[in-house]
């Protein structure tokens, strides 16, 4: 846990500034995005040489915060970043924010949750009690949508913000109710603090279809070289493809990345998440004649971020998703 939180204390100083280096490339593609699991299939991917051998140089950091992310994304330091849904669209994101969704890379189905003391039998009863999350992530988004159930909202609560990467630490303090975390910190902070007896009180897999990472590609560069998003989209589809044939493998390649043993990362992954292959993100995108089930999601999400303050601007689907890289691809294309 240690080694995690001082990982992600390096990566914040140092990823922006590693990026910045070097001219821009045309086959380049560097990805900002948290540390967080389902995002392993870029490293297999590359581990694998599907990249190198589309012809594409692909590079991703670890980045928690989300500011430095999109200031990184405005002055052209990074071509992508992967976030939520209700994360692409946080404060101060506008229309003419950089970035357009084109993909996804996985579906949280139990990686993202709210941990209470195990005190605490109900989201009713967080009423009062002191919540430690930090500001727009996935479980503060399903935090409010259980609450909406109860007829309660987030200023029903006594909101205290952190780094996830603290959530172990933070959750060791008996003044804390409950820690809305991800995975890797939600397996620890169940595992490391037995003493309260945590309890998983909310969890994505109560939501499927809510909570998807979105890869997210600045416009401008999508536009010049569109042939290079849609060698990135068959290289992470591949290692996808590779992870449901190969899973232990993968496992392995992935593992290193995330500074966790081959056990330890596969914790994080089974039982809370799932790739979503080609076929998948295909029928959760649709066309643009026929648009899919993401369309609906995003707008739902808005209105739940609007509502909760974590936006302050109405997106829609339609200008913020980009179906084209997507539909230049077919499933022979991933042999």
């Amino acid at each position: 846990m240690n080694f995690i939180k001082s990982l992600a204390t390096v990566t914040a100083v140092c990823s922006l500034t590693a990026f910045s280096a070097g001219a821009h490339a045309d086959n380049r593609i560097r990805i900002l995005s948290p540390n967080w699991s389902g995002y392993a299939p870029i490293f297999v991917a590359d581990e694998l040489g599907y990249f190198k051998q589309l012809g594409i140089d692909v590079s991703l950091k670890f980045e928690d915060e989300r500011p430095n992310v999109m200031a990184a994304m405005a002055r052209g330091d990074i071509e992508m970043d992967m976030r939520t849904v209700g994360e692409y669209q946080g404060r101060p994101r506008t229309d003419d924010t950089p970035g357009v969704i084109i993909g996804t890379i996985d579906e949280s189905l139990g990686g993202d949750g709210v941990v209470s003391d195990g005190s605490i039998k109900s989201v009713a009863e967080l009423k009062g009690k002191t919540i430690a999350s930090e500001p727009n992530i996935p479980a503060r988004l399903l935090l409010q949508m259980e609450l909406k159930k109860q007829g309660l909202t987030l200023k029903d609560l006594k909101l205290k913000e952190i780094s996830t990467a603290d959530s172990v630490a933070v959750f060791s303090d008996k003044s804390i109710g409950a820690v809305a975390t991800y995975q890797p910190f939600l397996s620890q902070v169940m595992t490391v603090n037995g003493g309260r007896s945590p309890k998983l009180l909310v969890s994505s897999r109560e939501h499927p279809g809510v909570i998807v990472d979105v890869l997210i590609v600045r416009q401008d560069d999508l536009k010049a070289n569109p042939d290079k998003y849609r060698k990135f989209l068959i290289g992470i589809y591949k290692a996808i493809d590779y992870y449901k044939t190969n899973p232990e493998q993968f496992v392995k390649l992935a593992a290193p990345h995330y500074k966790l043993s081959a056990d330890e990362f596969k914790q994080t992954i089974v039982g809370s998440l799932e790739y979503t292959d080609f076929a998948r993100t295909s029928a959760y995108f649709g066309t643009k004649a026929t648009p899919g089930p993401a369309f609906g999601v995003f707008d739902q999400v808005m209105a739940l971020n609007l509502e909760n303050g974590a936006a302050d601007h109405r997106l829609t689907a339609n200008k913020e998703i980009d179906v084209d890289a997507l539909r230049s691809i077919s499933a022979s294309d991933l042999k």
